[in-house]
């Protein structure tokens, strides 16, 4: 009724510890860790199909796998590559992954693995780093479009909004009362929400040229808030 190899791999699969169905490789993918095109397992040499899912590990040996080089970092956080996320999802997708490939789980494993669970590791920390904060999304998914914002530039920004721009920092730099800060801070929040708004309907429209317009507003008021939060330290 089963054959040999159906057999096997039925047996390999009793011998993977209670509770590790949640984490179960789905494939194998790359041969080493110079990141090779080649499906087969670095560990075991089993030949595998290309990642998906949560195919961080060899099926056959376990082994960790390197990391997938064509994933985005929304393919990465399971997230639909859009402006718009479910930033609770994306931080229960970071928690699972991390219960996956953090370090602190390959103390007893191969130095490869090792190495392979720190790439991952960190990889992970980034996409969810800039998934989470509008901006730093937006100019991921702008430049997932091929469109980027040098650093350090005005992009052509009217002069109404620089002024304005300057006209906040002077408030910042002479508030010497904890209820001017605050009146800053509550200006500045409105203007990001406003400006987040705006941004999403430009994405939703495929508008990236007006998307790189309001995230470039964004930036500047971003830089505002790290201000305040350097004004709040006691020196």
């Amino acid at each position: 009724m089963w054959g040999g190899r159906n057999w096997a791999g039925l047996r390999v699969w009793r011998l993977w510890p209670a509770g590790a169905l949640a984490r179960r490789p789905l494939n194998c993918k790359d041969a080493s860790l110079a990141g090779s095109n080649s499906s087969r397992c670095w560990n075991c040499g089993r030949r595998g199909i290309p990642m998906r899912g949560n195919g961080f590990f060899c099926p056959q040996c376990r082994a960790l796998q390197p990391p997938d080089s064509t994933r985005d970092h929304f393919s990465l956080m399971d997230c639909k590559r859009s402006f718009r996320i479910d930033t609770v999802k994306l931080q229960q997708r970071y928690q699972q992954l991390q219960r996956l490939i953090h370090p602190d789980f390959f103390s007893q494993r191969s130095q490869t693995e090792k190495d392979l669970s720190e790439k991952h590791s960190t990889l992970v920390n980034d996409a969810y780093k800039t998934l989470l904060a509008p901006l730093s999304r937006g100019l991921y998914l702008l430049k997932l479009h091929g469109v980027e914002i040098p650093e350090k530039t005005d992009y052509e920004m009217d002069s109404q909004f620089l002024m304005e721009i300057m006209e906040i920092n002077e408030k910042l730099v002479e508030a010497q009362s904890e209820a001017v800060m605050k009146e800053i801070e509550s200006i500045v929040r409105a203007k990001q929400k406003e400006l987040t708004d705006n941004v999403s309907r430009a994405f939703e429209q495929d508008d990236f040229e007006k998307a790189k317009e309001i995230l470039t507003k964004m930036r500047y008021f971003s830089n505002v808030e790290e201000k305040i939060k350097l004004k709040k330290i006691p020196l």
